[in-house]
């Protein structure tokens, strides 16, 4: 893998930084950006990477997928890795369906972002293999009924038959695991 470039983009700075070194130490020449943004304008200044891994989460509360499918219209054959630490399946078929060939929840390691580089398209989507909660599972509609009104709080309170308020400290809590 020696010499092969990774773009990394993460908007927690620190954990993109130990990240970064963590994933050189594996033979990648990463180039680093904290916003679509400035992944962009990486991609310009530099060409197009071998592998990307992009944070669903980005800064201004836009999402890691808008850079997904922007990446997978640059290169097809670019491989990427979305990390988010608010999984859910209907964001991890959405970044399937837009280029991405693997999900991970983070907090995913180095050896983990590699293992999943040598994985087929569409293995993603054993993301969440084991049969989820009801809790999980309200998490997971509440984030599809958002993803469909666009991230506005108001109008999927509305769609949800509940009080904005109680939506909004549903969205605070961490999602559960299983």
């Amino acid at each position: 893998m020696r010499g092969t470039r990774l773009l990394l983009v993460d908007d927690d700075e620190i954990f993109c930084q130990v990240l970064a070194k963590a994933l050189g130490r594996r033979g990648f020449d990463v180039l680093t950006a904290h916003s679509i943004e400035q992944a962009l304008r990486q991609l310009d200044e530099t060409g197009v990477p071998d592998y990307a891994v992009v944070d669903l989460s980005m800064p201004g509360g836009g999402s890691g997928l808008v850079l997904v499918e922007q990446l997978h219209a640059r290169s097809a054959k670019m491989r990427i890795v979305v990390l988010t630490g608010y999984a859910s399946i209907a964001t991890a078929v959405e970044a399937i369906k837009l280029g991405a060939i693997h999900y991970l929840s983070k907090p995913a390691n180095a050896d983990e972002i590699v293992q999943a580089f040598g994985k087929e398209q569409g293995d993603a989507e054993t993301v969440m293999a084991e049969r989820p909660s009801v809790r999980r599972l309200e998490w997971e509609h509440i984030q599809k009924v958002l993803t469909e009104c666009e991230g506005n709080i108001s109008a999927a309170a509305r769609e949800l038959g509940m009080h904005r308020r109680t939506l909004q400290r549903k969205l605070a809590k961490r999602p559960v695991k299983s």
